[in-house]
């Protein structure tokens, strides 16, 4: 097997030794995960530049990540199933959006089971790292992965960073948010070239090449910072093209992931498998950025090891929109992302489409079609991709602007109401991760119980052959899908809100005649026509009507979106955020009264004018629950979660006041 070596260093009980209901205890363990593959075996051929890779003495090209595992103290107690979490940029993603865990700062700190939900269904929860410019820093999880050697060593080329800044800069690391670097190669470098713009569909402006340079600092070996001289000024999109030297083997990442579950899958105790006779069927969730890499690990087909076994049966790319990304370029940076930059974004759906610009044509899923081994997929989104420009596209035909088929073994769906991460409440107005504020609190819906309900779904799904509920999301057919500049009529009544000067479509990039084999040639890329952005249509109350709705859209308090203009503060104010970084929406809370509402000029009716009474509003919550549940797109155990979330949410926008 390719797992040559799964080194076990440490065992630690989870939450001090909690019983997780019929399961009982659970223990994390860690170590690091040693691999060795074949660069000429067909399962691997997809993999950009593997041949270029240093072998062992069996001809192998190996490689090393960190590993960690949550698991059964007694596996038998366990429901046989494996949950892997591709790691976002290092960090372990799943105990938030499926425990509800708090968010984390600090990636030291033990892992802080939430609500139980994933050990008291019994899951095996697996991390491997799987980024090759991940920062050794404490708690995160990457993969080292060797350099590609070419006939006259490592190997040199042109490559392309995009940076966005919330306050004034006069340096930046050349790399894509601090993770390693990609050194310029000659710190004098004619050729290299950096430009701006703020809107990613404007036309960037070039800046003088006296005016910026590279800059190596005394402690670094090679020059790995660009230098402004007047300053990077907060919001605006720069970016740099210069040459480098030295291209990591990122696409090993796929490898990686498809073999450690393959191992833990149908590996024998001897070979050191620590879930030996314990797994029937793995599950793989990735968020992002990390949605983004199974899109790729999908698109080519890397789900089948070496040994011709499915790795993965079920998959859910979550909040990737229509996008894949650099994890598997050469000079690849994987975490660089939004779809105005990224290589590669046709095509978008799962079935064959045709792009009537290019005239390309292709399917997301064609290589697993023709290899007759399929995995089970949901594909979920938040309205934040939607107003992204480009997660529409994963259900439109392109040449007839209709709804694209979709295979039986895909499953799409949109949360409406939502920001591409699960919101919070109170209601927050400055990011903790990333300081970043927008015009409006951020969004406050919790879509979390619908992960949980899709993650069962595609368990009963993949087990025991049942049906997913059917896809869900805007349609064109049924006139729920719209341009999203004719929404701003309605958004722009609303008291306080400003609507986005301009709206973001993504584009057709051309990287040059090799992107298709992982190399980038033309940089920067030549700019073509737009693709079409369409999202959800909206009720009178700026809500939407299309996609999974929970009772925070059916039974509203306030009106939420998938988008939020920058702040004054961080620049930009005429931008959404997300061009860089996670994408935002906003909520804002109906008036709690008929003379509030009277008060404050808006449109929207009041709470009062609405619901009769507290107990009112929770009854119809209830009932809008319930139709979740029946539906299948909501957790019979979730809707106590969700009552207990609306009757706080009452309870503060209710005693909110104009006065």
């Amino acid at each position: 097997m390719a797992v040559v070596k799964l080194e076990i260093k440490q065992r630690s009980p989870l939450a001090g030794g909690c019983e997780f209901d019929a399961v009982g205890p659970y223990e994390l363990v860690e170590g690091t995960a040693h691999f060795a593959v074949d660069p000429l075996h067909h399962r691997n051929a997809a993999i950009t530049d593997i041949e270029l890779g240093p072998r062992d003495a069996q001809g192998r090209v190996c490689f090393d990540a960190d590993f960690a595992m949550l698991q059964p103290v007694q596996p038998q107690r366990g429901n046989r199933r494996l949950f892997f979490d591709v790691c976002n940029r290092g960090r372990k993603t799943v105990m938030q959006r499926f425990n509800s865990a708090p968010v984390v700062t600090d990636f030291t700190e033990p892992l802080d089971p939430g609500n139980g939900f994933l050990m008291s269904h019994g899951y095996t929860v697996v991390w491997c790292g799987w980024q090759a410019d991940v920062p050794p820093t404490p708690g995160l999880m990457g993969l080292r992965a060797p350099d590609a050697i070419g006939p006259d060593g490592p190997l040199q080329g042109r490559i392309l960073c995009q940076f966005q800044v919330n306050e004034h800069t006069p340096m930046i690391l050349l790399a894509d948010r601090q993770h390693l670097p990609l050194p310029a190669a000659d710190i004098y470098e004619t050729g290299a070239m950096l430009q701006v713009r703020d809107h990613p569909n404007a036309t960037p402006e070039p800046i003088a090449r006296e005016a910026w340079s590279f800059v190596q600092l005394d402690s670094d070996p090679d020059p790995y910072y660009v230098q402004l001289h007047a300053g990077f000024e907060p919001g605006r999109i720069y970016q740099l093209v210069y040459t480098t030297r030295g291209s990591r083997l990122v696409g090993l990442g796929f490898a990686a992931v498809r073999d450690i579950v393959s191992f833990l899958k149908y590996g024998a105790a001897e070979a050191g498998n620590p879930c030996a006779n314990t797994l029937d069927h793995a599950y793989v969730f990735g968020v992002s950025q990390s949605g983004r890499f199974l899109r790729q690990m999908l698109y080519h087909g890397l789900v089948v090891d070496e040994d011709e076994r499915l790795a993965l049966d079920g998959v859910i790319p979550h909040v990737a929109g229509a996008m894949r990304g650099e994890f598997n370029l050469r000079f690849g940076q994987p975490s660089k992302d939004v779809c105005y930059v990224i290589p590669e974004l046709f095509p978008f759906t799962d079935t064959p489409q045709t792009d009537p610009v290019t005239n390309h044509a292709g399917a997301l899923l064609a290589r697993l079609e023709a290899d007759g081994k399929m995995p089970k997929i949901m594909f979920t989104n938040s309205s934040a991709e939607y107003w992204r420009g480009d997660a529409a596209l994963i259900h439109t035909d392109l040449e007839r602007m209709v709804e694209a088929p979709e295979l039986e073994s895909v499953r799409r769906y949109h949360f409406a109401g939502t920001q591409h991460g699960s919101g919070l409440f109170p209601l927050v107005e400055t990011r903790e991760a990333d300081g970043i504020r927008g015009q409006l609190p951020f969004n406050s819906v919790d879509y979390t119980p619908l992960l949980r309900a899709a993650l069962i779904n595609l368990d009963r799904w993949v087990s025991q052959g049942i049906p997913a509920p059917a896809s869900c999301h805007p349609r064109l057919e049924e006139g729920t899908a719209v341009s999203p500049d004719s929404l701003e009529v309605t958004f722009s009544a609303l008291p306080g809100v400003r609507f986005p000067p301009r709206t973001n479509r993504a584009m057709r990039l051309d990287y040059g005649p090799e992107t298709a084999q992982g190399r980038t040639v033309l940089l920067p890329a030549i700019e073509g026509e737009t693709y079409p952005s369409l999202v959800s249509s909206i009720d009178a109350d700026g809500n939407e009507l299309a996609g999974i709705r929970l009772p925070d859209l059916t039974v509203p308090l306030a009106t939420h979106t998938g988008w939020n203009l920058r702040h004054a503060d961080i620049g930009n104010t005429g931008l959404v955020i997300g061009i860089t970084g996670g994408l935002a929406g906003w909520t804002l809370p109906f008036p709690a009264t008929r003379a509030d509402r009277e008060a404050t000029g808006d449109p929207r009716p009041a709470i009062d004018e609405r619901y009769t009474s507290r107990q009112d509003y929770l009854d119809r919550v209830r009932a809008a629950a319930q139709a979740l549940v029946e539906a299948g797109y909501l957790l019979a155990e979730d809707v106590s979660r969700v009552e207990a979330g609306a009757a706080e949410r009452y309870d503060a926008f209710r005693l909110a006041s104009a006065s």
